[in-house]
């Protein structure tokens, strides 16, 4: 398959600049008509396999991949004029690296794919004349919010429409690649089409670089979601959000029209698509210069300009690869944020799976290990789910005491362990993993309190009090006496009283 960049200007010079000439593309871009034609024609720009099975690109040029990948990484403070090209490579590793006996094609292929990874490919910018229906404008917003009784400082992307003034709106947890994908693929299958073109400004979720005479360098997650549904981007001038005014004023509406109060929800996936909702409601007003004709009659003339939807969706999660430490943890986002994998993936390679709302940590046989709740915000977090952990110790209880998991669990724990008899403390601690299993950790925690206030140091009195905390079973009242049932007097106490009671004579 070819690189997203020669993929994206064979599609730009015959959707973008109206080159219909399958042969006449193909001579501008040295490649086989064939080839020409069938990125053309496609509609699905999902990765093959977003998780492909390990393998050793170019093996034999591994002795000298780092001194390839440092001339390359130097690159990127070079001007685009000044920097490596495949072949200046193959002649500096022929006149430079000691036992170099490899093909000028194999170096090509090794320096295409670095310089992808690097962001070192050179790609096309539009500047669009004006708005006609179909177009959109998107942007994300700040705000408030309420899940479970929670506190979040969150973010909204906007889709708004400037012919016709209609918007559409998603909520979430931030700002970042997953929200950005799943808002507009949730906004498209809502309206049942895709906007022929989205004005963005230059933010880092999306833009690498600008380039002097108004191009971008885009991340190629986001050129394969724009193929995929076949829109055309126009980034704004730096530092002119005017350029877009049309979100920028949706951006301040949604928050007072649709954001006021905070708004209080059980589950934001539910929230959003309420939300969407909202926004259909809204395009019933009338619109503030074309009175009396509403926003949602105008919006129709830009619903029959969207684009069809690709028959096949489009795979917005991020996957990833990351090496865990020897507690089974990684970092993620420049290590900021830490998620824990398990004690059994400890020091190894795992592949992560990221939506806007979690992470999903997997074996590279992509077996779920655990998934965690994606974590935001400007401070170091950490996110630690115990079961994987708790299961593991539990099948080796001797161990405790001499492992890393013994120091990372909460002080009760810990004094709750030590006080428990060496021969329980396996089914304890397998309780305290069914419990987890059962309702969070959290649960399991309290319920270790309350075993060390009634000092039950044993697997059957921790599983009645978690019964008590959390099975919400209601305790039963006391009996109380009812009329009609007669007094009992003091019963006999020897065996001749019981003769005399039943009115028969002594034994024999």
């Amino acid at each position: 398959m070819l690189a997203m960049d020669q993929i994206h200007r064979i599609r730009q010079l015959y959707y973008g600049q109206g080159l219909n000439n399958i042969s006449e593309i193909s001579r501008r871009t040295g490649l086989d008509w064939k080839t020409v034609s069938k990125y053309v024609d496609m509609t699905d720009f999902n990765e093959p396999d977003p998780m492909p099975a390990e393998q050793n690109f170019c093996p034999k040029l591994d002795p000298f991949k780092p001194l390839i990948d440092s001339w390359l990484a130097e690159d990127k403070k070079a001007p685009r004029k000044q920097r490596h090209t495949a072949k200046r490579v193959f002649k500096r590793l022929r006149k430079e690296a000691d036992g170099f006996n490899c093909s000028y094609r194999l170096v090509a292929e090794y320096v295409k794919k670095k310089k992808l990874e690097l962001n070192l490919k050179r790609k096309e910018g539009f500047i669009p004349l004006n708005h006609s229906p179909g177009e959109a404008q998107g942007d994300f917003g700040a705000a408030d919010f309420y899940e479970n009784s929670m506190r979040h400082s969150g973010k909204y992307f906007v889709l708004d429409f400037p012919y016709s003034n209609g918007g559409f709106l998603q909520l979430h947890y931030g700002e970042n690649m997953e929200c950005l994908l799943e808002s507009m693929k949730a906004i498209f299958e809502h309206i049942g089409g895709v906007p022929t073109e989205i004005w963005f400004d230059n933010t880092r979720t999306i833009v690498t670089k600008i380039i002097r005479g108004g191009g971008r360098e885009v991340t190629e997650r986001f050129t394969r979601f724009q193929e995929h549904y076949g829109f055309r981007p126009v980034f704004c001038n730096p530092d002119a959000g005017n350029e877009k005014g049309g979100a920028e004023t949706k951006v301040g509406y949604g928050r007072r029209n649709l954001m006021v109060p905070l708004p209080r929800f059980l589950s934001l996936a539910q929230y959003n698509k309420q939300l969407l909702m909202d926004c259909d409601a809204d395009l019933e007003r009338e619109h503030y210069r074309f009175k009396p004709e509403t926003i949602e009659e105008r919006f129709r003339a830009d619903r029959k300009a969207l684009l069809s939807l690709p028959e096949k969706p489009f795979d917005t999660a991020g996957y990833l690869k990351a090496h865990t430490n020897n507690w089974g943890k990684f970092t993620l986002d420049e290590g900021k944020y830490t998620y824990s994998a398990s004690p059994g993936h400890a020091d190894s390679d795992v592949w992560v799976k990221l939506t806007a709302e979690h992470v999903t940590v997997m074996s590279l046989d992509q077996e779920p290990i655990v998934t965690h709740r994606r974590l935001y915000g400007d401070e170091e977090t950490e996110s630690m789910e115990w079961l994987p952990y708790l299961k593991y110790i539990a099948r080796k209880p001797r161990s405790l005491r001499n492992s890393g998991i013994y120091g990372m669990m909460p002080a009760d724990m810990r004094e709750y362990l030590d006080k428990c008899e060496n021969s329980d403390r396996g089914r304890i601690l397998k309780t305290l993993s069914e419990l987890t299993e059962r309702t969070g950790f959290d649960s399991a925690l309290q319920t270790v309190g309350q075993a060390i206030a009634y000092q039950a140091m044993d697997p059957d009195s921790l599983k009645n009090l978690y019964r008590r905390l959390f099975a919400d079973v209601p305790p039963l009242p006391p009996l109380k006496g009812q009329d009609g049932i007669p007094a009992l007097d003091q019963m006999p106490s020897g065996l001749s009283d019981y003769d005399a009671l039943l009115g028969r004579g002594c034994c024999p």
